[in-house]
């Protein structure tokens, strides 16, 4: 691999520069001031000034820099020709720096707050690179109202979106630039219940310019959410529109790092269940699933227009032995998410994933999409110390229909390079195990580092037969966070 040797080097000196300055600098421990922060603080620079003075109390001054330096072998250049044995330089290694500053003003009734950021990327072979963004507004909002006194509240501007276990709406956060949306949100929030009505658009990062929105992409929702409901649980309810003009696939935005979305009114409807912390002595469950209806514009010479008829569904649960060292937890997942079962129709079965936060879910190297997929996990935790968590996890692949494509982790089809529609060839895409270590010695600095191995299974081997074979991918990573 390219620089190596020097781009770890730089990686791991920079990550214990950023301990060394968080030990220096611990948080404070003083007594509380008579008014308190409008929000925790996890940053050294709030720390110090509501030290200071109480007049910082309602002030959210900090940011964050994020340092990670990735190799992945065989698989980190393009989609179409990950697992390729020959014919291209499939390996790539490269250093991601972030930084993030933000200034935020809270009131009782209005609350302000703007955050820029700094996305570069060091050694990476992708072009264009999907981690690269000259400094850029990744948030600027305003809150109106106060939930604790009238029910009502509104947030409107440059802002993240996250709700549940973001599989259908997160911010991305593993990603070197992370998602944002030009968007304005209404909450209606009591003791029982929250419900969001949003509609907004997603931001594109476009390097070298100020990120833009394209106008011809419409996201809008009602997302709901209770844990009184049912007894020791979280219930949620939603039903998401994304709405999207056939003019969206021919806007130009030269510098983009994201390709715009096709025509398509897709609508989802979903419900999500998740078991509260500690309240079934050691046991937790999840559930998710969401349906799917609308249309969508085909690609190719036809330009048809599909009836969407697709769904998801995941359900996990395990146990963690709290009173047993190391507090082990064992878990089992399920995902699965519906393909289309022939092309040649009026109708598209593969689920529309919209705006998810995957690496946490389907594999942290990052091959895989909540669409047209079987995905059995299994999960396995330990705490050797009270900051030191590590995990493991090994997941399995089967397409759902052997008439789709294999779907990248973005949402993009694999279609190219070997890789397309094979309805004759086994369904077993293949499997990946991952390690993954997390070390967080102070509130607001921390360590990780993990290793992941693909193993190629038999849709892979066939498809890539053509064009040299196939062979399995490693990854491994080391990263350093602090907020200051």
């Amino acid at each position: 691999m390219k620089n190596t040797p020097l781009l770890i080097t730089s990686s791991l000196v920079l990550s214990m520069a950023s301990l060394v300055y968080g030990e220096d600098k611990p948080g404070s421990a003083t007594a509380a001031a008579p008014a308190p922060p409008a929000k925790p603080s996890a940053g050294l620079v709030n720390d110090w000034l509501r030290k200071e003075s109480h007049f910082f109390n309602p002030w959210d001054f900090g940011g964050q820099g994020r340092i990670r330096y990735e190799a992945k072998e065989n698989g980190g250049v393009a989609p179409t020709t990950d697992f390729r044995k020959t014919g291209v330089d499939n390996d790539n290694a490269y250093l991601l720096i972030r930084a993030t500053v933000h200034l935020g003003y809270n009131t009782p009734w209005i609350s302000a707050y703007a955050e820029g950021r700094e996305s570069s990327s060091t050694g990476d072979d992708r072009d264009p690179n999907p981690e690269s963004n000259l400094f850029d507004l990744h948030q600027g909002y305003l809150v109106l109202g106060n939930a604790a006194k009238f029910p009502l509240t509104l947030k409107a501007g440059r802002q993240e979106m996250t709700y549940g276990d973001e599989r259908l709406i997160g911010n991305a956060d593993w990603g070197n630039i992370g998602r944002s949306f030009d968007a304005a949100r209404l909450r209606y929030e009591d003791k029982n219940f929250w419900v969001d009505a949003f509609s907004g658009r997603v931001v594109l990062p476009n390097d070298g310019q100020f990120d833009q929105v394209n106008d011809y992409d419409w996201f809008s929702g009602i997302y709901a959410s209770t844990r009184t409901l049912v007894p020791r649980q979280e219930t949620q309810l939603y039903f998401l529109s994304r709405n999207v003009n056939p003019k969206s696939a021919n806007e130009q935005l030269t510098t983009s790092l994201v390709r715009p979305a096709s025509g398509r009114d897709i609508y989802t409807l979903g419900a999500r269940v998740r078991s509260l912390p500690g309240q079934w002595h050691g046991w937790d469950y999840g559930a998710e699933i969401a349906g799917q209806l609308g249309s969508i514009k085909a690609g190719g010479p036809t330009s048809r227009r599909l009836d969407q008829e697709a769904w998801a569904a995941s359900a996990s649960g395990g146990y963690t032995w709290t009173e047993v060292s190391l507090t082990p937890r064992l878990g089992l997942e399920y995902n699965f998410a519906s393909g289309d079962n022939d092309p040649t129709d009026d109708t598209s079965g593969t689920f529309d994933q919209l705006f998810p936060t995957n690496h946490k879910h389907y594999g942290t190297m990052d091959f895989v999409a909540w669409k047209n997929i079987h995905n059995p996990r299994f999960m396995a935790q330990i705490k050797p110390h009270k900051k030191l968590t590590v995990a493991l996890d090994y997941h399995l692949y089967w397409l759902a229909d052997t008439h789709d494509f294999f779907y990248a982790e973005g949402g993009a089809s694999r279609n190219g390079g070997g890789y397309g529609i094979n309805p004759g060839f086994s369904s077993f895409v293949g499997s990946e195990i991952d390690l993954d270590a997390t070390y967080t010695p102070f509130p607001y600095a921390g360590l990780r580092a993990g290793y992941g191995h693909f193993f190629t299974g038999g849709y892979v081997d066939r498809s890539l037969q053509g064009v040299g074979g196939s062979r399995d991918s490693d990854w491994v990573y080391i990263q350093a966070t602090l907020n200051f």
